[in-house]
Order: structure tokens, then sequence, then C-alpha cells
């Protein structure tokens, strides 16, 4: 038996078993699953690697390498097969111990970062009287995920929702609302869309409109309370829309994450004043720029109408962020058509002072959303297509949470940098590499372990583990920890969704194989505590990609 220290409360045990032989080879042992059971769970080819380089014969540097590595408390007799491979079979009693450990706890194995920080995570950010659409729907669900996988693994996780709230569009907004004499009390967020719209229009057709609304920038800039009151009275309309859909889309996001651009406005002045009197920012036809090497075009910060744009807004965001909000970690999530914009902003920040080495930052780029005719997904119109339209869509093939599963899933299982398609009909089957099969996985689980029940039938741990659908199944539930330490240092989730897949995969290999019901005795009792410990992780995998597990589908 080994020691619950010794394997550290389910560190994964392929790290643990790479670990010890790197420490005898020196070298990544690149340990990779055995292609057939009787070669047993890994194979290395580390020998191999050494012996080209020393000039030695491979099966002779594999054999001090088995000689001289300690796995007997975790494995059988290492094996060296063909030129020198290293076949490595871990024990069924060593897989049986870890299988219950994630039983007991299936979050045990996310072990908390050791440098665990403060992270600033950057997503959503819609505009104010504008629908979320379909552009919104990657940056919301993949900021999501890695707001509860950084969580999960103890950082300190401020999300930071960048809404659209201030600039010229307002004038035109406030001023239409003013000339139709508009009750916004009964104005929700669609209505302010068609409110923009009509405002827009007009904007390009009625230059003494244009003029007004204008002035009502400026107004609305010196905190005339009129305009105020009209600028509040959208946002708050704007955020109940927002909501409705952070809640349809089962996402974290609440109104203490708003910190919309607004909220810099009044730093923008320092920031330039700041970078001007240092000789870090200069005039250059009139505008406000700063020249960063590496970048063939300045960040202009101020332009020479006196306008501020995206660049000093970002970089003074980045400046109270780290000042004010303490961030050790900075992470944006945005269209990746954006990284160009970042990097310069993260560029100037350092630049600046504002973002020290000590601090990271990151741009995590997405690719589109595409229709199934493979063009960016629009409306008829070839417009946005709006968000809630698009739920609706997948919620015709299946059960609202299904639906969102699909979605989800079909999202965050993608490389974030491509695009994908949206194909609902697709996405929302139970077969396949989908979140509804993985969904369905975990419902499969519950059914046998409600069976149980109705027929009294009691369990507490995995002890027998003879068959290789067992040893695999079990192996997989340990590599949890591991996996999601990977997406939260590499922000990747495609990583965790494979992760599920493939448990989902090994459980529906174990049903088929391995009577669970119909066994007896220990074996019935070991692997009804198996499914219980994969239903208990597959919950936990989805939740943290923010997809419900349903006990029953």
């Amino acid at each position: 038996m080994v020691e619950r220290g010794t394997i550290g409360d389910m560190l994964s045990l392929p790290s643990l078993l790479a670990a010890r032989l790197e420490a005898v080879a020196g070298v990544d042992p690149e340990l990779r699953p055995a292609t057939k059971p009787q070669f047993g769970h890994f194979q290395s080819n580390v020998a191999l690697r050494l012996a080209k380089d020393a000039g030695r014969p491979p099966r002779e540097v594999a054999q001090e390498i088995v000689a001289s590595v300690q796995l007997d408390d975790l494995c059988e007799p290492l094996e060296i097969a063909g030129p020198g491979f290293i076949n490595i079979r871990i024990k069924a009693s060593v897989l049986a111990q870890v299988a219950t450990e994630v039983l007991d706890d299936p979050a045990a194995g996310i072990e908390a970062d050791p440098t665990a920080a403060r992270v600033v995570l950057d997503y959503s950010s819609p505009n104010v009287a504008k629908q979320m659409h379909v552009g919104h729907l990657r940056t919301t669900i993949i900021g999501d995920c890695f707001n509860r996988v950084l969580t999960a693994r103890g950082e300190d996780v401020l999300p930071q929702n960048h809404v659209g709230d201030w600039g010229r569009q307002f004038g035109m907004l406030i001023e239409q609302v003013l000339d139709e004499n508009l009750d916004l009390g009964g104005l929700d967020l669609a209505g302010a869309e068609l409110l923009y719209r009509r405002a827009n229009d007009r904007l390009k057709a009625d230059e003494a409109f244009a003029d007004r609304a204008r002035a009502r920038v400026v107004a609305l800039q010196a905190g005339d309370a009129e305009t105020r009151a009209i600028w509040t009275r959208l946002i708050d309309i704007s955020k109940a829309g927002f909501n409705a859909s952070y809640a349809r889309l089962n996402v974290l996001l609440r109104d203490e994450h708003i910190a919309g651009e607004s909220m810099y406005n009044a730093m923008l002045g320092d920031v330039c004043d700041d970078l001007e009197s240092r000789g870090i920012a200069t005039v250059d036809d009139g505008a406000l720029v700063v020249f960063v090497d590496g970048f063939e075009a300045p960040a202009i910060l101020r332009n020479r109408h006196g306008g501020y744009g995206y660049d000093v807004t970002d970089v003074a965001s980045i400046k109270y962020r780290v000042s004010a909000l303490a961030a050790d970690r900075l992470i944006y999530v945005t269209d990746a058509r954006q990284s160009h914009h970042f990097q310069l902003a993260f560029a100037v920040a350092r630049k600046a002072g504002y973002l020290p080495d000590s601090v990271s930052a990151e741009h995590v780029g997405y690719g589109m959303v595409l229709g199934t005719d493979g063009r960016p997904f629009a409306t008829r119109e070839g417009t946005a297509y709006p968000l809630e339209d698009l739920l609706d869509v997948a919620e015709q093939e299946a059960a609202p949470e299904i639906a969102l599963a699909a979605i989800k899933y079909a999202d965050l299982s993608n490389q974030l940098q491509k695009d994908y398609v949206f194909d609902a009909a697709r996405m929302t089957k139970t077969t396949g590499d989908t979140g509804p099969y993985l969904q369905y996985a975990h419902a499969r689980a519950a059914r046998i372990l409600r069976n149980a029940a109705e027929a009294g039938i009691e369990f507490s741990a995995v002890t027998v583990l003879a068959e290789p659908a067992e040893q695999t199944l079990a192996l997989q539930l340990t590599k949890l920890g591991e996996v999601v330490a990977e997406v939260a240092q590499n922000l990747q989730p495609h990583k965790l969704c494979t992760y599920l897949y493939e448990t989902a995969t090994a459980m529906s290999v174990f049903y088929e194989q391995c009577p669970v019901l119909k066994a007896e005795g220990e074996v019935r009792s070991s692997r009804l505590a198996l499914c219980a410990a994969t239903k208990k992780v597959l919950a936990t995998g989805l939740d943290l990609l923010g997809i419900e597990a349903p006990d029953r589908m």
C-alpha cells in the first residue's frame, strides 16, 4: 500500500512516474500511453534518445535506468522491449487507491498553485444600448472558463467587464431620447438598440442633429445633470439585458465586475501628461504618441483633435489594475484581430513603468464563429447575429442545458485561435466529441448508481481492478489535476475538453466490457465505486467548463 502522502493527495501518477524517471535519466522521459495493454500503461523511449547521444546500445542504457529508478512502490517490475523501450505497468492496488481518493474528493487533485496570485481577467465587454451578439459569445464563454479554472487552482480572480459605456455615440443617443421625449422607464435592451439605430441613421442625415449630438457629448463629459441621468438610465437598461444573457449562459459575471470605459476617463489626461513630461510620449503631427521598438506605428494616446482613443484607455486600465487592484497577472480575452493593439498597449505600459516585469500580461485571442456556409455568422441582413437568437437556434435542437453544453463545448474544444462552425444539429448530438456526449456519460453513471441504490447495493472503495478497461479508467481519473494546472498556466481550455472526452470514452469502454450490476461481491462493489468516482470527475470537469452535469437525459 502506498502512503497517501507519497502520491500527494491525487498528484497525477504520470507526473510522479515522469519525475522519478527524469531524476535518473537526467532528461524528460516523455511518457506516452502504451499502444497495447500487453505493453503496460506507459512507454518511454528515453533510453534510445540517450543512447544515440552517447553512442551506446539503447538496451544497455535502458537496463541502467531500470536498475536505478525507484518505482517499486508504484509499478510492477519495468520491462525493456524491442530496441530499448521501457514499458511501465502501474500496480492495480495503486490504481485502486488513487481511484478511491478521487471518489473521496475529485477536486483534491486540483492542487492549489504555490504561486497563487491576483489575476485580473478582462472578458465579455458588450456595448451599452446594444444587444450582445455572436461576437460576444466566445469572449464570455472562454473568460468564464478561465475564471472557474483559475479560481479552482486557488488564484484570486477579479473579473473586469470592460463595458463600452463612454464615447461619442452617447451624444446622439441622449439627444434622440430628448427629441422623442422617450420614456426610458419601459425600455428594454432590444428597444435601446432600436433607439441606437434611429439615432445613428439621423446622425448621418441631419447635420443640425449631428451638431447637437456633439454638444451633448461635451455636456456628458462636463457632468450635466440631465445628460448624466439619461446616460445612467441607458446603462441600467443595458445591464439588465446583459445580466439576462449571462444568466442564460450560466456565467459568473455580475454587476460588481463591470469596469467600463467611463471608469478610466478621468485618468486619461493624467496618463498623457505623465508620459509626455517624462519624454516617453511625443507630439507627432499634432497627436500625442508613443513609439515602441518593434512596432511600425506608434500608439496614439491623443489625436490631433484632442480626442482619446483605445490605446490610452487600455494603458490607463493597465496602470490602474496593477497599482490599485494589485494584479500579478493580467489576462485579456478578445477577438484575435485585436492582438496587435494589446501587444502595443502592453509594450507602452512596460516602457512607462506601469507594467513591471513581475506582472505578466497576456492577450488570449480567439477566432470567429462561422455559419455552416463557412462565412461569419450573421443575420440575413448581414448584421451581427444576436446572442439570444443564437441560443434559441440551439434550443430548437435540444433542452436548454443540453443546448448550452453543445455551444460551450464546441467553442472551448477547438483551439482558441481557430474559427469554428456553428452547427446546432451536429453540436447537440449525444455521440461523438460533443458536450452532450459528456453529459450523457455522466447521466449513465448516475443511472447505474441509482439502480444500485434501489437494489440496496452498497459500496465504499475501489478495490479490484483486474480488467484492462477498469485500469484504463482508473488511471484516467488521476489526471484531472494535472490537466487543470496546464489550462491555468497555458490558457488552452481544449486540453480540458480533450481530457473529459477521453474520460467519457474510457467510461463507455468500461461499461461495455465490465458488467457492473451483474457482477458479484467485491468486484461489483469496486466497479460501482469506480462509476461513482468517474461521475464526480466528469461533474467537476464539466463545471470548470461552465456546463451542467445532469443525472438524467
